[in-house]
C-alpha cells in the first residue's frame, strides 16, 4: 500500500519537524473552505498553539477514515487572531498542485486528537485513491443517481448549491438515510413546502432534522453521539410532484419502510 509521504513530489520535501492536521469542524467544515478556495485562512485560525512545528501536512475529513489531501504548509509565524486566539502565518509549499484535492488518504484516527506528530503517525497514512480530477461540489446529476454522504450534503447546504436546491425543492418524495457503520436505515418523507431540499437542509444543519429516532441516536449521553452523523448517507427512493397529497406521500413512505425493513430493531424507524 502506497503511503502518502512516499509519493515522489511529497517525499522529496524537507518536512523537518512536522505535524499532521486532521481538519474537522462543523461551522464551516474544512471541505466548505476548501471548495471556496480559502482553506489556508480557515486553517490559520486556531484556538490553541497547535502548529509549533516546521511544516503542516493538511488532511480534510471526508467519510469515516477517509481524508482529502489539502497540501503541505510551511510555518512562518503566529500572531494574535481576530476571530480566534491565534492566527498562524503559513505558506503552501509549491509543486504539489497535481495532488491537492485528488489524493484520498485512509487513516483510522484512534483518538479525537486533530494535531498529531508526523514522526509517529505518518506511517499510517495510506493512499486509497488518486482521483482523476480535483474534488469539488458536483452539480446535481439526477434523482436516480443521488447517494450523498453527510459531509457532502452539509457542504451543498452551506453553499446553497443552485442545481441541487432547484432540483430538490421542486419535488416531494421518500428518501433513505443509511448508516454506513452498521447497514441500518431510516426512511423518511418530504411532504411540505420546499420539498426534499427543505428536509435535507434541516438534516445537514442539525444532523437529525427533528426526528425523534435520530435525535435519540445522536444523543451524546444515551446514543452514539453527534459525531455519528458522519456515518450517514442520503438517497432518494421515490419522488412525486409538488401537487401530490400528504396522504399519498405517507402511503409510499409506509411501503418503503416495509420493503426495506427499516423498523426497529432492523432499522431506525419506530413507527
Amino acid at each position: 500500500m502506497l503511503n502518502l509521504l512516499d509519493i515522489p513530489d511529497i517525499k522529496n520535501l524537507p518536512p523537518g519537524k512536522f505535524k499532521i492536521h486532521l481538519a474537522t469542524s462543523r461551522n464551516p467544515t474544512p471541505f466548505d473552505a476548501f471548495v471556496r478556495g480559502n482553506f489556508t485562512d480557515w486553517q490559520a485560525q486556531q484556538n490553541a498553539k497547535n502548529f509549533e512545528c516546521d511544516t503542516i501536512v493538511s488532511l480534510i475529513a471526508l467519510e469515516v477514515d477517509q481524508w482529502l489531501f489539502a497540501g503541505v504548509y510551511k510555518f512562518l509565524g503566529v500572531s494574535e487572531g481576530t476571530e480566534s486566539p491565534y492566527y498562524y502565518q503559513t505558506e503552501l509549499i509549491l509543486g504539489l498542485d497535481d495532488f491537492i484535492g485528488r489524493v484520498i488518504v485512509h487513516y483510522h484516527r484512534p483518538s479525537r486528537a486533530s494535531y498529531i506528530w508526523g514522526s509517529k503517525y505518518a506511517q499510517f497514512l495510506e493512499v486509497s485513491e488518486i482521483r482523476q480530477e480535483r474534488m469539488s461540489v458536483e452539480r446535481f446529476s439526477g434523482f436516480n443517481h443521488v447517494v450523498v454522504p453527510y459531509h457532502r450534503l452539509l457542504t451543498v447546504a452551506r453553499l446553497q448549491e443552485p442545481t441541487w436546491k432547484s432540483a430538490l425543492s421542486s419535488v416531494k418524495g421518500v428518501y433513505l438515510i443509511a448508516d454506513t457503520s452498521n447497514g441500518k436505515g431510516y426512511v423518511g418523507s418530504a411532504t411540505g413546502e420546499g420539498g426534499i431540499w427543505a428536509r435535507w437542509e434541516s438534516y445537514a444543519f442539525t444532523g437529525h432534522g427533528g426526528n425523534i429516532e435520530l435525535k435519540e441516536l445522536l444523543d451524546a449521553v444515551n446514543g452514539k453521539g453527534p459525531d455519528h452523523v458522519h456515518n450517514f448517507q442520503y438517497s432518494i427512493l421515490e419522488t412525486a410532484d409538488s401537487h401530490a397529497s400528504i396522504e399519498y406521500i405517507l402511503s409510499r413512505e409506509a411501503h418503503w419502510k416495509k420493503a426495506l425493513l427499516s423498523h426497529r430493531p432492523f432499522g431506525y424507524n419506530c413507527n
